[in-house]
């Protein structure tokens, strides 16, 4: 039996399924909204009479999925980084609007939001991809909600996939000298002593310049990191947080190292002649254009195995640094200041359990602090007989 709020505010009713149904009149048209139970109804009523009254026509009711995410992306290009916009329109073309896109926004569910990740995974598409899809929805329709297209984001009452747990193989010391004794005179050794001294990550040293190093003071500048929106399309980026752009101190041998890769890269220049493409970085390819990460990180592998080392990924060379470091006692703030954290907990978060545990240190110095220093008393007197003499 319908139940009239009256003064025109809509209606609910139960329907013979036992499940509620809401309505509502918008300028001159019916919005309903069915849910299982009638709390949901009366929300959801409160909501969209709330909107209404903010100026919500009943045109901004019948958009889809499909034109709201296509202007939602143009709208973007302001706000996101390039290669993160290319990323989620390849995303909405490839999974989401093929499954998702002619249904209205209004109606959309986090039901069917879920199957379209279960259907997903059930096809073999990777973790990594169905959590960036799952990011970029909510952002999507947390904008819808802002803006009063929506009442609520559907994405936020869904379970994407558990991200899994990054093994982190790591280097240890003289693992690290292998790799470096294997890179001598290549192209690469100067990049890999730098990655292995500062942690850098693969994007930031593509990106540095030669303005960027101080050969005097012995710092080198992260001004900016190498973005790839596409295969065609290079470009250059700040780092993503602000404590990403810093100012590292270099050894002397680090500095060595880009001495001689520095004279190695006047040699190519000549070389290359009229095909070199001055852009000023430290580490271009062979004509002084940027080196593609997928070179690199072929290039990186040969070494590796040239070297007899275990396969890695070139971001492990990160972990490596972190854990010399921390293996040596460097102050976890030092080292998060190096690495471009934001904070030093992020630090700890990521490698403590890389700090070498150093209980029975602990233990025996605590015990050395607390315990009483023995007080003998002089032969044949007491201790207040003793004071009564000292007392003037």
């Amino acid at each position: 039996m319908a139940k009239k709020r009256g003064n025109n505010e809509g209606s609910m009713v139960q329907l013979p399924s036992g499940s509620w149904r809401a309505q509502v009149t918008l300028n001159g048209r019916r919005l309903s909204f069915t849910a299982r139970t009638r709390r949901e109804c009366q929300e959801w009523l409160k909501k969209t009479i709330g909107q209404i009254d903010d100026g919500m026509t009943y045109a901004s009711t019948r958009i889809t999925l499909e034109e709201f995410l296509t202007s939602w992306l143009i709208s973007s290009k302001a706000s996101k980084r390039p290669r993160t916009l290319a990323h989620y329109q390849q995303l909405a073309r490839t999974y989401i609007l093929p499954n998702l896109g002619k249904i209205k926004i209004r109606d959309l569910q986090p039901d069917q939001i879920q199957r379209l990740y279960d259907k997903l995974l059930a096809q073999g598409v990777g973790i990594y991809t169905v959590l960036k899809i799952h990011t970029a929805l909510h952002s999507a329709l947390g904008q819808a909600v802002r803006t009063g297209i929506i009442v609520r984001n559907p994405v936020t009452s869904t379970m994407p996939p558990k991200e899994p747990a990054e093994e982190m193989k790591i280097l240890d010391e003289s693992q690290a000298s292998q790799l470096l004794i294997a890179a001598q005179n290549s192209r690469l050794e100067a990049l890999l002593h730098l990655a292995l001294a500062t942690g850098m990550r693969q994007m930031e040293l593509l990106g540095l310049k030669w303005t960027d190093l101080d050969w005097i003071k012995q710092t080198i500048r992260i001004e900016r990191q190498l973005v790839r929106p596409d295969k065609s399309q290079i470009q250059f980026a700040s780092p993503k947080t602000k404590s990403g752009k810093r100012s590292l101190v270099l050894g002397a041998k680090s500095i060595q190292a880009l001495r001689i890769h520095y004279e190695h890269q006047l040699a190519e220049k000549k070389v290359a002649g009229e095909k070199w493409g001055e852009n000023g970085l430290i580490f271009p390819n062979t004509l002084g254009g940027p080196m593609h990460p997928r070179n690199l990180l072929r290039d990186f592998k040969k070494l590796l195995r040239e070297a007899g080392l275990p396969e890695i990924r070139f971001h492990d060379l990160r972990h490596t640094a972190a854990s010399l470091m921390l293996n040596h006692n460097i102050p976890p703030i030092v080292v998060s200041k190096r690495l471009g954290h934001a904070r030093a907990s992020i630090t700890l978060d990521i490698y403590g359990h890389l700090i070498p545990s150093m209980q029975n240190e602990v233990a025996d110095v605590i015990d050395d602090l607390i315990t009483p220093i023995p007080f003998t008393q002089p032969v044949g007197k007491s201790l207040s007989a003793e004071l009564q003499t000292r007392q003037p």
